[in-house]
């Protein structure tokens, strides 16, 4: 939040007795500046003279436009209505506050707070919430009135008007017939308790705090989430669409079936043709009456809204006449007579009289039931055998509440598609040829019926709950009437659907209720049948419900969509988020009109009903999650005003809410999670980041927490190791990455996984480099995201680069989560550079990488190691095992070889063999070791033959130590300097004085004895760096060991170096006497083994490897005597001249890797 304090001039002054407000107004006419916070060019300073006659300045409180966060300033602010227009009514004088005017640069005064608490107004629900256009109308802008709705009219009546519906009228009854009373009142039951523990969670979220309008998807996405939310989002967006394609398909199911029959545009020649014809003509109304409904909704929404009134009232009317119909059956049953034959049901919309024949004029004539089952009309002709054998009988459909048929609807009866409807209690003499029935007038079934497809198809008559929350903008006292509301709606409705199963099981007879459509009683809308005065109340009264039901479905789901698209969190569906001028959703009104032409092109709205249920219940299922999650993380903002709620419910809301998802439909709820789960992959991947506080990221700091904690308890196994990278990076002067292949090879690395930490340091202090510092860590996650490097970036500013790196190494991580091994860069250009800390600082680095037993790699020309595109189609990875590290060299090129880019490579690995050791065994050692650690590497060992130490050796020795004797020179004074040049001449004088004085010829410079060795060692050190003579004292005796000569793979390397200079012969001697120089005898001899060392090494490595794609080589440690630091750089980069790719490795001084399993 940008916040700030202008000075603004007053003309006149307090003294002429202006109030501060019409000052600050004054003011801002005078200066435009001042509304906006700028400054003008021709402004005075703050401490610039002002005229005491003329103006007095004022400190004027504004508030910019959110800069962080996701920009909404209802999200990110404690003001309800957090606007830019009040930004002139935040002043004060300047002296009463002056001891926190620092603090008002970002925090506003408590009155200006409480000021916007008090007087806020919340945007009603409808089209004025999207009007964009009110931003620009300033002053013109008009006042929103305050919500006044109550619980009745605000929550009750929406949410009952939604819950009743279309499966109420036109599928209970059969629901009923079909199942039995017991298992319709266990599948109400059911679906019932689901609903009312997912108001139980949506009460609990909803009174926490307030929800502006948006209902379920505000609550699941604010309190899981962008993922979940847009995932859930879209799902309830989903289920509103389809829920609006059964409405309309409801609508004209009662249009064509039971108002005018002869509207059918398909019509069925022959009865096994008649459910294509139905399907036919509901695709086609059913698209005329989507396209007349949008046109409704685009032209005026506010019309649908004030016709939600009538919706209702025939609803209740509609159930009103039910209860009074059934009261009616106890005293006067309505005649609704149903013809048998045998122990079938006919239908009876093509005959009057369930007879077989009458008498007309004492004559015996066949009836119009006779013609359907007969060749022709005469007494004589062919009939059906089962029309033969069996009666008809008149069957009375609604026998009444007190004729005790409710035991005989008490259990289920089931059937496959095409079984007739029949009653068992009936005498039936079956025909023998049962292929005919289907083109006979039996009522059948037109599906295949079971228990978990009633379930499916019922579930949709309990959507519908979250009606309320929905208008949360709407309501006076959201937090009291949404709990309150909802669930009195749902104890109604629930008490409704529990009473009509049973009263209806009481009163209509069993074939009549499985009779879905009507056809045994003249094609009469079956529970109109039941009702009172008449039919028609209820006929029209659930015509004009479905339709009120799909107008509010296609309002309602194109702002969901436009909300969820505004939001931002999906970017292939912001062009939803455009509308009209008004901000109605056009485009979102377009999208939503194509799926529901996707359900009625279904047609079925047996089959639609299942479809819509899978994305409604995944939409309760996380409502339920989502107060779960908060419930059991006790969050700090976790305090709703709705009490009567518990992490228990939730859970057993979820379970209902999954089980019924798989108990109605196992493949719609597969694909339904598929469709969220990808939705949520997607957002996850490519949405925009959303910090909103969810309950999702409580849990991953909760679950992290306790990770770190246990894994805190014991350092871990080796088979767990992996490397834990610190990522040292060097940036440019503009703060910028300089070597991103780094962060490429971090990623072929780790490939996602374990923990890797990019740090940097810049140099000074952290108040004057904050800027710098956030600069530096964005342009770092920026590279780590073009490299897909997944990690942390931790940047210090520190006074100096190498305590920086120390306090990275040091303290970088958390917990059981911290780095073990550090990755960084060599420094090519340490020889070229003026500042002797580029290399001194890498060199401490290794020292306190060491320290800390943490690993370390160091990659040469990094530059032009390979991209995450690159793919290296053939090529070797060598690794050159020189001294046992623990394993982290064999490890290495394993994790490589996962990425793609290494993919193809192949492993090799070079051991070297000193004269005394048995290569052909080795190499056995060496093959059966990789078949126990399970890898694939061709083994070479390279014999290192003892050869004298090369006049070559010798002249790279002398180079490098007058080079580093002249650095030292250049960092003495002028007295320090001459004394130190003094020293050096006098020492050369001496040596050569003895030279000329005959040396004995046998003393080859090749190797002395130890003792001999030690003491030149010490008279060279002394002039190598006087300051440190007392450390290199101590460091001299300390190297006198065998560890002193490194990259070693034998035993003691002391006593070869004496058994070889008693090998060597008269020869030997006498040619290294007449190629020594005067100079050569002053040189470190410690320094001259290890530049023989290197010399020779990198010889046998760049005969072997020089083609290879990398080199992984065991890194020698930096000598304990600082004094010799530079010559440490000197045999590094000796040991890997001539090599392109070479990977540094040193290890942390404990196993990696494990031949167990």
């Amino acid at each position: 939040m940008g916040e700030r304090f202008v000075v603004v001039p007053v003309a006149g002054g307090a003294a002429e007795g202006d109030h501060p407000a019409e000052a600050a107004a004054a003011a801002a006419a005078i200066d435009p500046a001042a509304g906006t916070g700028g400054r003008q060019p021709g402004d005075e300073s703050v401490s610039g003279p002002v005229e005491p006659n003329s103006v007095v300045p004022i400190l004027e409180y504004n508030r910019e436009p959110n800069k962080y966060g996701d920009g909404v300033p209802k999200e990110n602010s404690p003001f309800i209505n957090n606007t830019d227009n009040d930004k002139g009514n935040n002043s004060y004088d300047g002296t009463n506050m002056a001891l926190f005017e620092e603090e008002m640069d970002s925090n506003p005064m408590v009155s200006s707070l409480l000021n916007k608490l008090a007087n806020y107004t919340n945007l009603t629900q409808g089209a004025q919430e999207h009007e964009e256009a009110d931003d620009d109308e300033g002053p013109k802008k008009k006042a929103v009135k305050s919500p006044q709705m109550g619980t009745f009219m605000g929550v009750y009546l929406p949410c009952l008007q939604n819950i009743l519906g279309v499966i109420l009228f036109l599928r209970l009854t059969w629901i009923v017939g079909t199942a039995g009373i017991l298992e319709s009142l266990a599948i109400v039951g059911l679906c019932c308790s689901c609903t009312m523990l997912t108001a139980i969670s949506m009460s609990a979220i909803a009174t926490n705090g307030v929800v502006p309008a948006g209902g379920s998807y505000y609550m699941i996405s604010r309190s899981l989430g962008p993922e979940f939310g847009g995932a859930v989002g879209l799902c309830f967006y989903l289920g509103t669409t389809f829920a609006g394609s059964m409405y309309i398909l409801g609508t004209i199911e009662i249009l064509l079936t039971y108002i005018v029959p002869k509207a059918a545009i398909f019509v069925a020649e022959k009865k096994e043709d008649a459910p294509d014809a139905l399907l036919n003509n509901m695709r086609v109304y059913g698209t005329c009456c989507l396209a007349l409904m949008s046109v409704v909704v685009f032209v005026g929404v506010k019309y649908v809204n004030k016709l939600a009134l009538v919706f209702l009232a025939c609803v209740i009317l509609s159930i009103l006449s039910i209860y009074a119909g059934v009261i009616k059956t106890i005293f006067e049953p309505p005649d609704f007579p149903v013809c048998m034959l045998g122990n079938r049901t006919l239908q009876n919309q093509k005959f009057d009289s369930c007879l077989k024949t009458e008498v007309v004029d004492n004559v015996t004539v066949t009836t119009a039931l006779w013609k359907l089952f007969c060749e022709s009309a005469e007494l004589n002709a062919t009939c059906d055998e089962y029309f033969d054998n069996n009666n008809v009988k008149m069957v009375q459909g609604i026998p009444g509440l007190t004729s005790g048929v409710i035991s005989e609807n008490m259990w289920s009866q089931y059937g496959s598609l095409g079984k007739l409807v029949d009653d068992k209690k009936l005498l039936s003499n079956g025909g023998s040829d049962r292929s005919q029935d289907i083109y006979l007038p039996y009522v059948v079934n037109d599906i295949t019926t079971f228990f978990t497809l009633l379930v499916g198809i019922y579930f949709p008559s309990v959507t519908g709950i979250m009606a309320g929350s929905n208008r949360s903008g709407d309501l006076r006292d959201a937090q009291k009437s949404i709990p309150i509301g909802t669930i009195l709606a749902i104890g109604t409705t629930s008490f409704i659907y529990v009473t009509c199963v049973v009263l209806f099981g009481a009163s209509i007879e069993g074939v009549l209720l499985r009779d879905k459509f009507g056809d045994s009683v003249k094609g009469n809308l079956v529970i109109g049948t039941l009702s009172w005065p008449s039919p028609w109340v209820i006929v029209i009264g659930s015509f004009f419900s479905c339709c009120g039901a799909g107008l509010q479905s296609l309002t309602g789901a194109p702002r969901l969509l436009q909300a969820i698209a505004r939001d931002g969190i999906v970017p292939f569906l912001q062009v939803f988020g455009h509308g009209k001028a008004n901000g109605e959703p056009t485009w979102a009104l377009l999208l939503t009109g194509g799926i529901c032409e996707i359900g009625i092109l279904i047609a079925s709205l047996d089959a639609v009903a299942p479809i819509l249920s899978m994305f409604f219940l995944m939409c309760y299922l996380f409502v339920n999650l989502a107060c779960a999650v908060q419930t059991l993380l006790r969050t700090p903002n976790w305090r709703p005003r709705f009490k009567y709620y518990h992490w228990t419910l939730s859970f057993l809301g979820m379970s209902l809410c999954l089980a019924i998802m798989f108990i109605s439909s196992w493949y719609y709820a597969i694909v339904a999670m598929v469709i969220a789960g990808c939705i949520y992959k997607y957002i996850e991947y490519r949405g925009a980041e959303k910090e909103w506080g969810d309950g999702i990221r409580g849990l991953s700091l909760n679950a992290a927490r306790y990770a770190l904690i246990r894994l805190e308890e014991a350092p871990p196994h080796t088979k767990n190791w992996r490397p834990q990278l610190l990522v040292l990076l060097n940036l440019n002067s503009d703060q910028a990455v300089k070597h991103p292949r780094l962060l490429s090879l971090t990623t072929q690395l780790k490939a996602g996984k374990g923990l890797t930490i990019v740090g940097n340091v810049l140099e000074g202090t952290y108040l004057t480099k904050k800027e710098e510092a956030r600069k530096a860590e964005q342009n770092i996650k920026s590279a780590m995201s073009a490299e897909r490097t997944k990690g942390f970036c931790h940047v210090v500013v520190s006074s100096n680069l190498r305590d920086g790196f120390s306090h990275l190494i040091q303290s970088a991580g958390l917990g059981g989560m911290k780095h073990n091994t550090v990755l960084m860069a060599w420094p090519g250009a340490w020889r070229q550079s003026n500042d002797a800390h580029s290399w001194m600082n890498f060199i401490e680095t290794v020292r306190e990488s060491t320290a800390a037993h943490h690993a370390l790699m160091v990659a040469k020309n990094v530059d032009s190691f390979p991209t995450n595109q690159d793919r290296l189609g053939e090529g070797t990875i060598d690794v050159w095992w020189v001294v046992h590290d623990g394993g982290m060299l064999m490890l290495l090129p394993f994790l490589l070889r996962q990425h793609k880019v290494w993919r193809k490579c192949k492993m090799r690995i070079f051991t070297v063999a000193q004269m005394d050791d048995n290569s052909i065994q080795m190499k056995k050692d060496l093959q059966m070791f990789l078949y126990h650690l399970r890898l694939d590497a061709e083994v070479e060992v390279v014999e290192m033959h003892d050869n004298d130490i090369s006049a070559f050796t010798y002249e790279k020795t002398l180079v490098m130590e007058q080079r580093s004797q002249m650095l030292k020179q250049m960092q003495l004074s002028r007295t320090e300097r001459e004394r130190e040049i003094q020293s050096i001449t006098d020492e050369s004088r001496s040596s050569i004085r003895r030279k000329n004085q005959g040396a004995a010829p046998g003393a080859s410079l090749s190797r002395q004895s130890s003792l001999m060795e030690d003491t030149q060692e010490d008279e060279a050190q002394l002039i190598h760096d006087r300051n440190t003579a007392s450390h290199a004292a101590i460091n001299d005796k300390a190297e006198t060991g065998p560890e002193r000569v490194h990259m070693t793979w034998t035993k003691d390397k002391l006593l070869s170096e004496r058994n070889r200079n008693r090998e060597c012969n008269a020869n030997v001697a006498v040619r290294d006497l007449f190629n020594m120089r005067p100079e050569w005898e002053n040189l470190n001899q410690s320094n001259v083994r290890r530049m023989h060392t290197a010399v020779k090494l990198n010889e046998v490595v760049v005969n072997k490897s020089q083609g290879a794609q990398l080199v992984l080589l065991n890194m020698p440690g930096p000598p304990r005597n600082r004094g010799g630091d530079e010559n440490y750089m000197e045999f590094l980069e000796v040991l890997m001249e001539g090599l392109n790719r070479v990977l540094l490795v040193r290890g942390g001084g404990r196993e990696v890797i494990t031949i167990y399993s």
